[in-house]
C-alpha cells in the first residue's frame, strides 16, 4: 500500500526506524498493517494509481 503524509510529527518522531518524513513524502515500503494504520489516524492518504494519460488506445492483435 502506498501513502502520503498528511500530517506533521512531533519533533524526534519516528516511523517505522525512520525519522517522520515530511508532509506529501509517498512511502510505499511500509507493511499493510502499518500502512492502513496510519490511514485509519489521519496522518496519511492512501495514494491511489492515477488515470492513464489519455490518448489513442490500441487495438490488440497488431495492425490492420
Amino acid at each position: 500500500m502506498k501513502i502520503r503524509i498528511t500530517q506533521a510529527g512531533p519533533e524526534g518522531a519516528v516511523l517505522y526506524d525512520r525519522p517522520w518524513p515530511d508532509v506529501g513524502t509517498e512511502i510505499d515500503d511500509l507493511p499493510t498493517t502499518v500502512a492502513a494504520h496510519l490511514v485509519a489516524s489521519e496522518v496519511a492518504e492512501e495514494v491511489t494509481v492515477e488515470d492513464r494519460p489519455r490518448g489513442r488506445k490500441r487495438k490488440a492483435g497488431g495492425d490492420e
